[in-house]
């Protein structure tokens, strides 16, 4: 069956189409060193891993890391919320990431925030749940 003819059928549905999971992708220099960094540092899962990629389950979600990156600095969009952002922030670095913004005590209450990097250049947040 043509795309076309594919593209005519499902115009024809007003149905969405059914997403069977939402996984976030990421690149590493060093696969297996982004493996062990998540699993370490977040208690991530391994679902699925070979040479090519691997697969993290967290909370539900789903990481894939992908062999091949550059190792070049990377905002991914993703955030973690944790019940310590400090402790948090400290773990990241001792598994060898590093901070771009360190946590700091705002409005009188403790650090809700910190700018991470994995070992592979893959920014993201540390976040603590407000109010």
């Amino acid at each position: 069956m043509s795309i076309l003819l594919h593209v005519l059928l499902l115009q024809a549905k007003v149905l969405p189409m059914q997403v069977e999971r939402v996984k976030y992708i990421i690149w590493a220099a060093d696969m297996n060193r982004a493996v062990e960094f998540y699993k370490t540092v977040l208690g991530a899962t391994v679902t699925k891993h070979n040479e090519v990629m691997a697969e993290l389950e967290l909370c539900g979600a789903i990481i894939g890391i992908h062999g091949g990156g550059e190792g070049k600095r990377t905002w991914t969009g993703m955030s973690f919320q944790v019940v310590d952002v400090v402790i948090g922030a400290a773990e990241v670095v001792a598994a060898g990431g590093q901070l771009t913004n360190e946590p700091k005590p705002e409005d009188g209450e403790s650090p809700h925030l910190a700018m991470c990097v994995d070992t592979e250049g893959n920014q993201f947040m540390l976040t603590r749940k407000r109010g």
